[in-house]
């Protein structure tokens, strides 16, 4: 029996219904992998062309890295780099590996509050840090006296004030390594009457190992890239990060500033290659039959881990409450009389306001853009069909950010958008490209988190609904959306908090009118304000604070009807 002529059409056009909606995945695909391309790869190039011309752009070859590594001040600041960044390192990885280990293997009280306490720092920018050490052990701080001789303006301070802004990064890792562990090798051992202590080197520490190496590399990455905390408390003590600040806005040398922009670059790549080597390891480690650990109470263990968290947790919030008294007290350490002028004459009087309402913005823009951009993006690479060669292409720029620090980003905007023959030269100086490098710069774990989270969901949503002949649109909003929902609420909030506090990656692409409430705070403590600057970094905490209450009682409540198929 023949088809009839309108089963025909119809087939016809839904075959050709099908190719149509495959392409528009295929374009979306091509505008992800360009985008990427033009606002990271590119920029990183520049640096690259930059770092072997002179400042009239004649090719000069390696002349310009010969000269920096000649000179003994800058050739020092290498070598201070990587001792501040061992050192930093070497304190935080024990002390956030035993804060993990009392929240993951003890059976101690207010487990989440210490939880909740040890993110305190995630909350400011990294030099508010250094604003209070200084308040607390400077020349007229309330306890200089515990240096005895030593200044706190050199590495002793970059150093506690980098332990302070990197022990949530690690504790992070630190956490999620000790509860992959599997509660069965424990079962075991304790069966054969093995010590605690030997079963903690033989099964936890192996267990962790990775967790331990990707956390020492965050730390040290994070140690090496950042400037906040040299510029404020480091004195004359010089670092790479602040090489770059000084040569290109200090002397306006670009061209020396890419030079040292790529010694900046180095360590990054390293650690980025190493921790991808890792991950890739770690997942080949989980067993689909593990079982969870499950810690027993033991009255002195859980006593001691108690002590320690409680230590941590007030050594934490001092930090915090100096710069929030500061930024209350009329003049340290003459008058400490509690007034709001700091708030009032420092900066809504002189107009400094302005920023953290620039921050608000900015903030808000990348979330929205952000959220759309990236988990845009991942789900067209994990989950739409065709364009095989082109998804590692776009896995792989996805990750490169990770590995490109901050500094390196902004400088490379620089060179790149205000170039005047960039047809993207209107970019330059705009909130728009602030935007812009701030997605690009938190791009590889909100992409990653949104990776996972697609993962989880079966292909077969997407087969049936291109069997159905429904479009891959309608299956992200009804189906995929839904589903990921708390994956794209936590992106939401890393970004809006990171777009809150970063300076690393937009200091160098503000203009007057696009000056944020992270640049401002800089500005006032080289300016010698250090109660306006005080006052600018408590709004930030404040800020950010807020949205993460928000984000928890959102969570409750849209995830309550959104993720209620998920209950029993």
């Amino acid at each position: 029996m023949m088809p009839s002529s309108s089963a025909t059409v119809s087939a016809g056009s839904g075959h050709q219904q099908s190719h149509w909606h495959d392409r528009i995945a295929h374009g979306l695909l091509l505008v992800v992998c360009a985008g990427l391309a033009i606002f990271l790869l590119m920029p990183v190039m520049m640096i690259l062309i930059h770092s072997v011309q002179d400042r009239d752009g004649t090719f000069v070859g390696l002349r310009q890295f010969t000269e920096y590594m000649s000179t003994p001040a800058l050739r020092q600041s290498v070598f201070n780099t990587l001792t501040i960044a061992i050192s930093v390192t070497v304190l935080v990885i024990p002390a956030a590996f035993t804060f993990a280990y009392a929240l993951t293997r003890s059976m101690m009280p207010l487990k989440r509050v210490f939880r909740t306490l040890s993110l305190i720092p995630i909350l400011a920018p990294s030099l508010l840090a250094a604003i209070s050490f200084v308040q607390w052990f400077g020349t007229q701080g309330a306890l200089k006296g515990l240096l005895g001789g030593a200044s706190i303006y050199g590495p002793i301070g970059i150093i506690i004030s980098e332990c302070y802004a990197v022990f949530p990064h690690a504790l992070m890792i630190l956490i999620t390594a000790l509860t992959l562990a599997d509660g069965r090798l424990y079962e075991v051992a304790e069966s054969l009457g093995t010590s605690r202590l030997r079963k903690f080197w033989t099964i936890t520490l192996p267990g962790a190992k990775y967790g331990l190496i990707s956390a020492a590399l965050v730390v040290f990455t994070f140690t090496v890239n950042d400037f906040g905390v040299p510029k404020v408390i480091g004195g004359d003590y010089n670092v790479l990060a602040m090489d770059v600040y000084q040569q290109v806005i200090g002397q306006q040398n670009f061209n020396k500033g890419a030079v040292v922009s790529l010694l900046l670059l180095l360590p990054a790549l390293m650690a980025f290659a190493i921790d991808f080597t890792i991950r890739r390891k770690l997942q080949s480690q989980l067993s689909a039959r593990a079982v969870p650990f499950v810690p027993k109470r033991h009255r002195i263990f859980d006593s001691l881990m108690f002590c320690y968290c409680s230590v941590v947790a007030l050594l934490l919030l001092a930090v915090l409450g100096m710069a929030v008294y500061t930024s209350f007290i009329k003049l340290w350490p003459y008058n400490l009389t509690l007034v709001l002028d700091h708030y009032y004459f420092g900066l809504i009087q002189d107009g400094i306001l302005e920023s953290y309402f620039n921050s608000l913005k900015l903030a808000a823009y990348v979330v929205c853009s952000g959220i759309v951009l990236i988990f845009g993006s991942a789900y067209l690479v994990e989950k739409t069909r065709g364009m095989a060669a082109a998804r590692p292409i776009i896995r792989l720029l996805a990750m490169l950010p990770m590995g490109v620090p901050g500094l390196v980003l902004g400088l490379g905007y620089i060179m790149f958008f205000n170039h005047p023959d960039n047809p993207l030269n209107f970019l330059y100086r705009t909130m728009a490209i602030l935007v812009l490098s701030t997605v690009v710069h938190y791009f590889t774990s909100s992409f990653l988190t949104a990776v996972t989270a697609l993962k989880a969901i079966d292909n077969e949503f997407e087969a049936v609904s291109a069997s159905l002949k429904v479009p891959f649109y309608k299956t992200f909003f009804r189906v995929t959306v839904p589903v990921c929902l708390p994956a794209i609420l936590d992106i939401g909030r890393y970004l809006f908090i990171n777009a809150m506090t970063t300076i690393s990656a937009v200091v160098f692409l503000y203009s007057p009118d696009t000056t944020l409430a992270s640049v401002a705070l800089l500005n006032l403590e080289a300016e010698g304000k250090i109660g306006p600057a005080a006052a600018m970094g408590t709004l930030i905490v404040l800020t950010s604070t807020i949205v993460c209450l928000l984000y928890a009682v959102t969570t409750r409540v849209l995830l309550k009807k959104a993720q209620s198929w998920r209950q029993a």
